[in-house]
């Protein structure tokens, strides 16, 4: 293989390089340089058409591959900051439009273009791949496609909303864009997305010889359901039934999934011409949206976090992971670090039962993904090699690092401390996974306290993305960088913060759940206050988490923060006659809401929702007769979480309101359109927050008076980021 033209490509972008081969093939390598992915900028528009233009002019050319210099990427998708960068919506509209002319040009090239794709294929990087005329994607687990821009507030802006559907037939095309679902490469051949499977040595081979075949454009024929799919009649049945399901999703939260909805549409009833105007007005007028921006922002903040370290410190090598704990929490955390983590897990309990049911959760884990496809069953057996379990010590002088998620007893978790540290070598990290107890205490008596340190999941640790890591005044950086980097491994988005009472997430949380108990209390029902959140955008009610969680386990941190801060975390009275009546919530199928099981009639075929347990009202002496609006409600005890979050940013607990923002939205489903505690701040002003606080403790008392640290804000309007 031989440059092309050398001096024009050294012109036109160090992005991209042109060569031709022996047998009459090009092959464009994209490698944008000084970054470790792909990622589509506004400039490559022009030079990428200049390399169609000159590649037309190389004689006995048949045939062109587009392939990444970049190794487990193909292209990440276009650059956010260039879409950030939009002063309006005509120049986001511009930008669409621009991507389309390209991707066109691409699509009707009269020479074959394939696009070999090893590695990630995301948004603007597959809506390129779907203008080529045939797909090869290697058979990696690192390769996966899909358009994920949903989940930035926008839509597919360069032809994917119209080529997406035709490739994989409207059900399928509908659900990768309104969920930013991604597709494995087994996925993607089984949908019609890519033409071939291959390893990644062959990838190039492959993708020349298809080239060069007789018919390189033509794929494998849809299936008749997604030929049905086409139907005019079928596909409004299909499009009025996702209007309804994402409208019952979203609750009008996310504009841009009415708008997927509605481009696709109009490219359907339209023709792809009127499909590719709507799809970039469509982007431009998304690219400039409030949700957008907020959304947007913890993509920023969350990447930010992802590149954030723990000093010079180093982290230590990894070899053999402990947990102390089978049950559910233990379990979840042996199976991200076996999995995810790829290290080999011990699992310890006091019982032969306890150990048995993790190994067994592990299986039923593994079992559930190969049932997926996401995993072979030579790939189960391999990792459940690597997951053993113990009654006693053994074998825990190889261990390296050490998770706790035993019963929340400061003596238990010192036991614990002080029985690994004599058998453990003096390097091994003891993380706790306390969600209360300060870290500083569990380390107290301890023969190393610089190795101890807190590593606080959410349950169900498999689901939850957050992890916060609590360092001690003594722990280490070494400690510190190895549990971040662990964290990381484990596929969590971590958060350092402070060793104090609650830590950030619970901080925030506790005063938001009291308030909606409060709320309850007064005799507003439960259905209507969980509605109340759900509709402001919390994936769930503060009074069906409480169930959820176990309402033993999620008030047990009250006392603590009522010792630690005051009365404002006091829980009412009022709620000793929901503990001294047994009620746990799902958990022992007693809780606010009723768990007894459903008439047949009213599951059948539908799910539905259940009803508040009407003893609840008994209990509490409550009418439930329900005088406050929704906002009313909402607005009492999501001011109290703000109030709390601006607390502990001024006490240090969190390092920047970034991380509070990702905290809230990863840790408890903080509304992520509104960007998070300390966004959503800065959108309304701190001086309105501090106003709607005020009126509020002029209605319910103290505890909604604005914090000292809000109030400086408020007179001086400073914001939190602009």
């Amino acid at each position: 293989m031989t440059d092309y033209d050398k001096t024009h490509s050294d012109e036109i972008s160090s992005a991209f390089r042109l060569t031709v081969r022996p047998d009459n093939v090009a092959v464009i390598t994209m490698s944008v340089p000084g970054e470790k992915v792909n990622t589509l900028k506004a400039e490559f528009v022009a030079q990428f058409e200049s390399i169609l233009r000159e590649a037309r002019q190389i004689s006995g050319l048949r045939g062109m591959v587009i392939i990444s210099g970049k190794p487990g990427n193909f292209i990440a998708g276009a650059d956010i900051n260039m879409i950030a960068s939009c002063q309006d919506a005509a120049q986001a509209q511009a930008l669409s439009a621009a991507g389309q002319q390209l991707f066109n040009l691409i699509e009707n090239y009269p020479l074959p273009i394939i696009a070999a794709i090893h590695g990630s294929c995301l948004g603007g990087g597959l809506e390129l791949a779907m203008a080529c005329h045939s797909r090869i994607v290697t058979d990696s687990d690192k390769t996966r496609l899909g358009l994920p821009e949903v989940q930035l507030g926008l839509l597919p802006g360069s032809g994917g909303t119209q080529r997406l559907p035709g490739l994989t037939g409207l059900i399928t095309a509908l659900d990768m864009m309104l969920t930013g679902r991604q597709l494995r490469a087994k996925q993607a051949f089984k949908l019609r997305l890519a033409d071939d499977i291959v390893p990644e040595d062959i990838l190039l081979e492959t993708a020349v010889a298809r080239a060069l075949s007789a018919h390189p454009a033509r794929r494998a024929p849809q299936s008749l359901w997604q030929k049905i799919q086409r139907m005019k009649g079928v596909r409004h049945i299909i499009l009025r039934i996702t209007r309804k399901k994402t409208q019952r999703l979203t609750h009008g939260h996310y504009p841009a999934a009415e708008e997927i909805i509605d481009v696709v549409q109009c490219g359907l009833d339209k023709g792809r011409q009127a499909g590719f105007k709507a799809e970039s007005a469509a982007f431009g007028k998304l690219a400039v949206t409030a949700e957008s921006g907020a959304l947007r922002h913890i993509f920023f903040a969350s990447s930010a976090l992802k590149k954030d370290g723990a000093g010079d410190a180093k982290p230590a090598e990894l070899h053999h992971v402990a947990v102390l704990g089978g049950g559910l929490m233990g379990s979840g955390i042996a199976a991200v670090t076996r999995q995810r983590a790829g290290l080999p897990v011990r699992i310890k309990d006091i019982s032969q039962d306890g150990v048995s049911k993790a190994l067994a959760f592990f299986w039923q884990y593994l079992s559930k993904q190969v049932k997926q496809r996401r995993l072979s069953s030579r790939e189960r057996t391999q990792l459940m090699g690597g997951m053993t379990g113990t009654t006693d010590y053994r074998g825990f002088h190889r261990i390296d690092f050490i998770t706790e998620a035993v019963f929340e007893s400061l003596a238990l978790k010192q036991q614990m401390v002080a029985e690994v540290q004599s058998v453990t070598p003096a390097e091994t990290i003891f993380a706790t996974n306390t969600s209360s107890l300060p870290v500083r205490d569990i380390a107290a008596n301890a023969l190393r306290p610089e190795k101890i340190i807190g590593l606080h999941y959410f349950s169900p640790v498999e689901k939850m993305p957050l992890a916060e890591i609590i360092p001690h005044a003594g722990t280490d950086a070494v400690t510190l960088a190895t549990t971040l980097q662990l964290a990381r491994r484990q596929g969590k988005t971590a958060i350092v913060v402070s060793d104090k009472a609650g830590f950030y997430v619970n901080r925030i949380l506790a005063p938001y759940i009291t308030e909606a108990l409060r709320c309850l209390i007064e005799g507003e029902p439960v259905e209507k206050i969980d509605n109340a959140l759900t509709d402001f955008g919390f994936p769930l009610g503060p009074v069906a988490l409480l169930d959820e969680v176990g309402i033993d386990v999620g008030t047990k941190i009250m006392p603590v923060l009522e010792a630690e801060f005051g009365d404002r975390f006091a829980l009412p009275a009022q709620l000793q006659a929901i503990f001294q009546d047994n009620r746990l919530g799902k958990k022992n199928r007693r809780g606010f809401y009723d768990y007894s099981p459903l008439p047949l009639w009213r599951r059948f075929g539908r799910k539905v929702p259940r009803k508040a347990d009407t003893q609840i009202y008994h209990l509490l002496g409550s009418a439930a007769q329900g005088e406050l609006t929704a906002q009313a409600i909402s607005e009492r005890c999501v001011m109290m979480m703000l109030n709390e979050a601006v607390r502990v940013l001024d006490e240090q607990i969190i390092r920047s309101p970034a991380d509070g923002d990702i905290g809230a939205v990863f840790g408890i489903g903080f509304p992520p359109f509104l960007g998070g505690p300390f966004y959503y701040m800065d959108t309304l002003s701190p001086q309105v927050v501090a106003d709607k606080l005020t009126a509020l403790a002029a209605l319910y008392g103290e505890r909604f008076t604005p914090c000292e640290a809000l109030m400086r804000r408020a007179e001086n309007n400073l914001r939190f980021f602009w």
